[in-house]
């Protein structure tokens, strides 16, 4: 069953923000845009190239409304160490979330079971806390945070615009459709 346009689940974890733990729970997902971004484990190679990245968009994801929150099972604690002894990840200012209970990762549909990790996952949730998009890539694949932000802008625009749809390579500012008998046939 696919998890679009469904709630998101209950949950309450501790997370590493700016040198601080803190505590995150589903409502800190509603009343705004929230980039949730699950990946395998801390201390391996591909997750801090990403984490970097996403911290190379967060303001402008910012400036779009939106917060962003990472997670893996591995806990706040090891959050923390990873943000002190990694350069890409010591730039993070953003939230991450650990998961040690695999109960975020099993909410959102992307834990492996037999690993006790998360999917590389994606999920785009609106102010509402309802998931409006959802990309889970391989272990051995990355993910490009332009990629999240031209997402979110889509996701954002059809919110503030329901009679109208976003077409494939849509950017901001060109042209949208609005689907009706008149298109039928002629795309």
């Amino acid at each position: 069953m696919s998890l679009i346009g469904t709630q998101v689940k209950p949950f309450k974890a501790q997370a590493y923000r700016n040198g601080e733990f803190v505590e995150v729970t589903h409502e800190d997902l509603k009343g705004q845009w929230s980039i949730v971004v699950f990946y395998p484990a801390d201390f391996t190679f591909v997750c801090p190239t990403e984490l970097e990245d996403l911290q190379n968009v967060y303001e402008t994801l910012k400036s779009l409304g939106a917060e962003v929150y990472s997670v893996s099972t591995d806990t706040h604690f090891t959050h923390k160490a990873w943000h002190d002894s990694s350069d890409a990840v010591g730039k993070i200012t953003y939230t991450m979330i650990g998961d040690p209970s695999h109960e975020i990762s099993r909410n959102f549909d992307v834990l492996i079971e037999e690993a006790g990790q998360a999917d590389r996952g994606t999920f785009i949730i609106d102010p509402d806390g309802v998931i409006q998009s959802i990309e889970i890539n391989a272990g051995n694949i990355g993910r490009d945070a332009d990629v999240i932000v031209s997402k979110l802008k889509a996701a954002k625009y059809v919110r503030e615009n329901p009679n109208e749809v976003c077409p494939a390579k849509w950017k901001e500012g060109k042209e949208t459709l609005k689907p009706g008998l008149d298109l039928v046939g002629k795309i």
